[in-house]
């Protein structure tokens, strides 16, 4: 969440806004074939008798938002207050390359950029080789996203809200990207995850390997033969994380022992539905936090989609509960014990995920028991592009 300091991607999102005032779905079509023409140039190499390199590719994603925010909060300890935020943001903004070799392997590097920063570089995303043999079997080494929880290990470039929803963001690694080594793969209707991660002090790199570990598995079933749904998996994560200071940085940067997520998503012909139920076993001083995420949609047409999210989180201590995202600078970082979210929004689909266009509404409210200026209620209106390839 930087900061733009000119307006070339301001003028880039409002300009793009207007397709959805097209005259005819030939003209958003047009926009479709012309982006399928550009995308296609990001593939630099590729040919799958090459017994040594396949394929190489240049991978990103680009994503600017338009924020405003508006809501009444407390002091510490005092009055309420009007609490306020508006600005464009680069919200994220990545580049970097897959390679397939040698049949059955692929290399993955990605870096983090920020164009209002000096270094314009801040870190390393990805950096991993995977092999994979077959579905059933992939070995992952290097630096990877650790996924767990509904969004968590959802990839930003994939979202069905402008950004993850305030239980991933307490409860899931939000660093996201850590040294580690990881088994997954589909056995029939299942599927699994599960895999090491370095908790050691963390740099714009892999850091050092000198905190001990946490350790991530993933066990799904895809029900969908059985109900008759396009999509209906199931799945259940559990994560166990050393107890280990958070000063200094760590890439685990959540103070939970231990955390269950048990989620789902289902969707048939026009409709879906995603949900999450997850806890945290507190320690170093963070409570305990357990949620849940209740989230429908429908597709209105092949282009146009309607969300809509609910969120409740809640601590058995005070101050045990962040806020998400922007939500969090208007309340200078302070926290509460009880978060409830109403989220409605709708995406355009230029491209598929590839470039879509994004906008949320949400009523945000979070009890403060300690009163100690955590306390707000309000609205947040994100409206945002996302481009990836």
């Amino acid at each position: 969440m930087r900061r733009i300091q000119n307006s070339i991607p301001a003028v880039t999102i409002m300009s793009l806004f207007t397709v959805t005032g097209m005259s005819s779905a030939a003209d958003v079509d047009a926009v479709e074939n012309w982006a399928k023409d550009v995308w296609s140039h990001a593939v630099l190499y590729e040919n799958e008798n090459n017994p040594i390199l396949q394929k190489f590719a240049f991978t990103g994603r680009a994503q600017f938002d338009y924020v405003v925010i508006d809501g009444e909060g407390t002091t510490a300890g005092g009055p309420g207050r009007d609490l306020s935020y508006d600005n464009f943001n680069t919200r994220r903004l990545r580049a970097g390359f897959k390679a397939g070799l040698f049949q059955d392997f692929t290399l993955h590097v990605e870096a983090d950029f920020d164009p209002d920063e000096d270094p314009f570089y801040r870190r390393l995303t990805d950096a991993n080789l995977a092999w994979k043999p077959s579905d059933a079997f992939e070995l992952k080494i290097g630096k990877q996203g650790m996924g767990f929880t509904l969004d968590g290990k959802t990839s930003s470039k994939e979202l069905l809200t402008i950004d993850r929803s305030a239980l991933s963001g307490n409860l899931w690694f939000s660093n996201e990207y850590i040294p580690g080594i990881t088994v997954s793969g589909e056995l029939g209707n299942w599927h699994y995850s599960t895999g090491f991660f370095s908790q050691g002090e963390q740099d714009n790199e892999f850091g050092e390997f000198n905190s001990g570990t946490s350790w991530v598995g993933t066990i799904g079933y895809d029900l969908s033969d059985m109900t008759g749904a396009d999509t209906a998996v199931v799945a259940f994560d559990y994560v166990i994380n050393e107890e280990n200071p958070s000063s200094p940085a760590l890439f685990t940067n959540r103070s939970f022992g231990q955390i269950a997520s048990l989620n789902t998503i289902w969707e048939k012909d026009q409709y879906g539905f995603r949900g999450d139920v997850s806890f945290g076993d507190g320690f170093l001083g963070q409570p305990d936090v357990w949620g849940l995420v209740l989230m429908p949609y429908y597709d209105i047409t092949d282009r146009l989609q309607l969300v809509a999210r609910y969120t409740f989180l809640k601590s058995d201590g005070n101050d045990g509960v962040r806020y998400n995202g922007y939500d969090s600078i208007v309340v200078n970082g302070r926290r509460g014990d009880q978060y409830q979210e109403g989220y409605l929004g709708f995406n355009y689909y230029l491209y598929e995920h590839k470039i879509k266009l994004q906008t949320g509404l949400q009523y945000i409210s979070m009890r403060d028991q300690a009163n100690n200026g955590g306390a707000f209620d309000g609205f947040n209106l994100t409206t945002g592009i996302r481009f990836s390839w």
